[in-house]
């Protein structure tokens, strides 16, 4: 079948993780994504899964080669103010995050992962 466009979708980004558990607390309990699946070759060998909120989909890997830690990723939500209250609602420890008003005239809430990832969520700020 021959096609004469290309169509790109939204990419998955990969973030590196070292802590199951400190990922799933970060990811699942304090930003609410939940766990599409899990996967590891072996028994106790490094985990990769993927995790969505919405249309939203990110892949979080143990595995050495994947990536580096200190990824930046840039997420547009629709309801800042929202997703703003609910994050300082759960008191988690380790982030309360303010919301900025940038020059290219975005208002952004960021937050960082436990493994230096830096997670933006934004969304455009009207004229």
């Amino acid at each position: 079948m021959s096609t004469t466009k290309i169509t790109m979708k939204s990419p998955t980004p990969i973030l590196r993780m070292f802590d199951e558990d400190k990922a799933k607390e970060f990811y699942i309990t304090f930003l609410e994504f939940e766990i599409d699946w899990e996967h590891r070759f072996e028994e106790d060998f490094p985990l990769y899964m993927q995790i969505s909120y919405n249309n939203c989909i990110i892949h979080l890997s143990e595995h050495h080669g994947d990536c580096s830690p200190g990824a930046a990723i840039r997420i547009e939500v629709e309801n800042l103010d929202l997703l703003h209250s609910k994050l300082l609602s759960k008191k988690y420890k380790y982030a309360r995050p303010g919301i900025e008003e940038t020059p290219w005239k975005t208002r952004e809430v960021r937050v960082g992962d436990p493994f230096g990832n830096r997670i933006v969520f934004y969304e455009n700020m009207k004229d």
